[in-house]
């Protein structure tokens, strides 16, 4: 049976096997530093556990701003690829969204890179549209 749910912050550390296969590129020092700087400015996360396995994860963030009000940011959403193609990515999401509902939302953004083919096709069946670019200058 599956089961989503926010995870307590003291359980963080769960995800971090299913962050680097998402993030392979990023250290797992690095990883476990910036998720606790990022707890410490309002992040959250969002597990889905089949038993008492993790094998989906998104980040959430609350967040507002002058052109959307108040919304969720999805983030780092991954779903192990045994388990994906089987609608569990949009039950997910869909509880993600009902979530963000009872926290007073208006709506919910999320980014994906450019070249990622399958995630583009997936947010565009969740309803999402493209409606600009993201940008980023690193300053190192």
């Amino acid at each position: 049976m599956y089961v989503i749910k926010v995870i307590p912050n003291n359980e963080l550390h769960k995800t971090i096997p299913l962050l680097r296969e998402l993030n392979p590129h990023i250290s797992e020092n690095t990883l476990k530093e910036r998720q606790n700087e990022m707890v410490a400015n309002n992040y959250r996360c969002v597990g889905m556990f089949l038993d008492d396995e993790l094998i989906g994860i998104s980040g959430v963030w609350i967040l507002i701003k002058y052109y959307v009000g108040k919304h969720v940011e999805l983030d780092n959403v991954y779903l192990k690829k045994e388990y994906q193609g089987k609608g569990l990515g949009q039950q997910m999401v869909s509880w993600i969204l009902d979530y963000a509902k009872s926290l007073g939302c208006e709506a919910s953004e999320l980014n994906c890179y450019i070249h990622n083919d399958g995630g583009n096709k997936f947010w565009s069946s969740q309803g999402y549209e493209a409606i600009g670019y993201h940008y980023q200058r690193k300053l190192t």
